[in-house]
């Protein structure tokens, strides 16, 4: 069985740090306006035999600098405001090559512009 849970992340030049059981992966990241803050969504395994790992995410403006190892996710937009908010992945640091070809990699959450249907 699996299940997705819903996780605030914080702006700002620290990481967000999430415990998400192996296998996760991320469906969804969205600004919640009530609440004003960027939220991801995690679909991860119920098995609780399945190990825990912890994972940092990175929130950014638009023109924040990036280091060039961390895995882009998805842009939240604020819908009643000029902010746009970048969801990155911090990427793990590892000498292990065979957990490196293992490691999740979240797939892109929404299809560029250019490949929105209808266009060519």
């Amino acid at each position: 069985m699996k299940t997705i849970h819903k996780f605030r992340l914080e702006c700002g030049k620290e990481s967000n740090t999430l415990k998400l059981r192996k296998g996760y992966r991320v469906v969804r990241c969205e600004y919640v306006v009530p609440q004003k803050g960027v939220y991801l969504w995690v679909e991860q395994p119920l098995n609780v035999e399945i190990p825990v790992v912890e994972r940092q995410f990175l929130v950014v403006y638009s023109g924040d600098p990036v280091p060039a190892s961390y895995q882009y996710l998805d842009t939240a937009l604020d819908p009643f405001g000029p902010e746009a908010y970048h969801v990155f992945e911090v990427a793990e640091a590892t000498t292990d090559s065979a957990h490196a070809t293992n490691q999740q990699v979240s797939p892109v959450l929404f299809r560029p512009t250019y490949q929105q249907a209808g266009s060519a």
